[in-house]
């Protein structure tokens, strides 16, 4: 890959990927190959994307994922809180029933937060034990609304999340769940 070569979709996916390789290196090797990417072309990508978000001369945030991802397949305003923000979302071809959502801050476009998040009317997976938690099958968001007693924990890097909360078998048994761009990649 060119370093001058246009950054779109397919390279995106690829620096998601890069990042979820911490917590789950055999799921991301499997997408890697489905996208047909050896891992120094994930490696690249990721380079390519981090020069982009460092550059002094780089866009801002919202302006990055608009000339990556192209136009949005939707937008929306929601309130989180005091906080007004604009919500746009992009299909990630390698989860069909995901978007990339990222939400600004109304009138600043300031990006507030970035993650994926359930396709809207795509049906999202039953969670009733620890054991429905599978490694890329649910988002934060449904993690949280899933159990009660759910706390947000402080995550190690500003792409990833986590969530604490009692084990609903055995309520005395604190679970965390990690999250990588708001995918779920392990349960402990």
């Amino acid at each position: 890959m060119s370093p001058d070569a246009p950054f779109g979709p397919l390279d995106f996916q690829l620096v998601l990927l890069r990042r979820m390789a911490d917590h789950r290196p055999e799921l991301v090797d499997d997408a890697r190959r489905k996208l047909g990417v050896p891992l120094a072309g994930m490696r690249e990508a990721n380079r390519r994307w981090q020069a982009m978000c460092r550059s002094p001369r780089g866009r801002g945030a919202l302006s990055r994922y608009h000339s990556v991802l192209g136009a949005p397949e939707s937008t929306g305003r929601r309130r989180i809180g005091d906080l007004v923000c604009d919500a746009f979302l992009w299909p990630v071809p390698l989860w069909p029933d995901l978007r990339f959502e990222v939400l600004a801050v109304a009138g600043s476009g300031a990006v507030w937060n970035e993650w994926l998040v359930r396709a809207p009317g795509a049906a999202g997976p039953v969670l009733r034990t620890t054991a429905d938690l599978v490694p890329w099958s649910c988002t934060v968001d449904e993690v949280a609304h899933a159990f009660p007693g759910v706390r947000p924990l402080e995550g190690t890097a500003p792409t990833r999340f986590r969530l604490a909360f009692p084990d609903p078998a055995d309520p005395a048994t604190a679970r965390t769940a990690d999250f990588t761009w708001g995918l779920l990649q392990t349960v402990s």
